[in-house]
């Protein structure tokens, strides 16, 4: 409103964007039948629509780091281990996992819905004797999963000078990898600036994005019932100022670059 009232933007641009989108509602017979039929609202949510969920979540992970040493990969996870450390803001959090738009528009994390978190999860995939730990101060860790992330951000609130795990955050998670061979998993919708030091203490790195509420879609994955088949679909950079980054372009230096994605066993 503001741009329009300084006249900076044309009320004819706003027309114009009006027009597009009652031309789409038109189409879509929204004016016809504004509601939706709520005979299927009890369908919504079922086992077959959680089941195509979380086949989405192990589909669109991306395995960025396997291992210290290449012949000696941390993935998959040892499901009989005896002692697991489980860790981290994005762990067990329903709200977390699934983002903004969830829902309501934005909120803090939380049980938020109805759904699997990371750790529900671990501890469904685990064998019986397996103690899964949330503490470091236990000892004789097999590994360590560490799932931290953004908060649920939306418009507005996701324009940020800084697209940084905290360093507080980033201090545990080197306080773990210094002990216990860690797997990073990164709840968020778009790459974070990660520091060259904490990269390489850690032993494996995926990209999770914004799973939702089928948290057993990353330990199919993880624990190796299925192996990883996402490709990064942007590039992942180094530092902020790259951006925006251009894969064809002469200086370009990412982290990651576009289409990456590593296997349990690559060739």
């Amino acid at each position: 409103m503001s741009l329009v009232e300084a006249g900076e933007l044309p009320i004819s641009r706003i027309d114009d964007a009006v027009e597009r989108i009652l031309r789409v509602k038109f189409a879509a017979g929204i004016f016809e039948h504004p509601l939706s039929d709520r005979s299927l609202l009890d369908l919504v949510g079922c086992k077959p629509h959680r089941e195509i969920a979380r086949e989405a979540v192990r589909k669109s992970l991306v395995l960025l780091k396997n291992g210290k040493d290449l012949e000696k990969p941390l993935l998959p996870l040892n499901k009989n281990a005896r002692k697991i450390l489980v860790a981290g803001t994005h762990s067990d959090d329903l709200g977390y996992q699934s983002g903004a738009w969830t829902v309501s528009w934005i909120r803090e994390g939380g049980r938020t819905t109805i759904g699997t978190t990371i750790l529900d999860a671990i501890k469904q995939t685990v064998g019986p004797e397996t103690e899964s730990v949330d503490t470091l101060s236990a000892h004789d860790f097999a590994f360590a999963i560490v799932a931290v992330g953004e908060p649920p951000y939306a418009e507005y609130i996701s324009s940020k000078t800084g697209l940084v795990i905290p360093s507080d955050i980033a201090d545990m998670i080197c306080s773990v990898a210094d002990r216990v061979p860690t797997l990073l998993i990164l709840i968020t919708g778009r790459p974070l600036e990660l520091k060259p030091h904490m990269l390489e203490k850690i032993d494996a790195l995926v990209a999770a994005w914004l799973p939702g509420t089928e948290g057993n879609g990353i330990t199919d994955v993880v624990f190796g019932d299925y192996d990883f088949v996402g490709r990064l679909p942007v590039s992942w950079f180094k530092r902020l100022d790259q951006l925006p980054m251009d894969p064809g372009a002469n200086m370009y230096d990412p982290l990651f670059p576009f289409g990456f994605g590593l296997t349990h066993s690559p060739k």
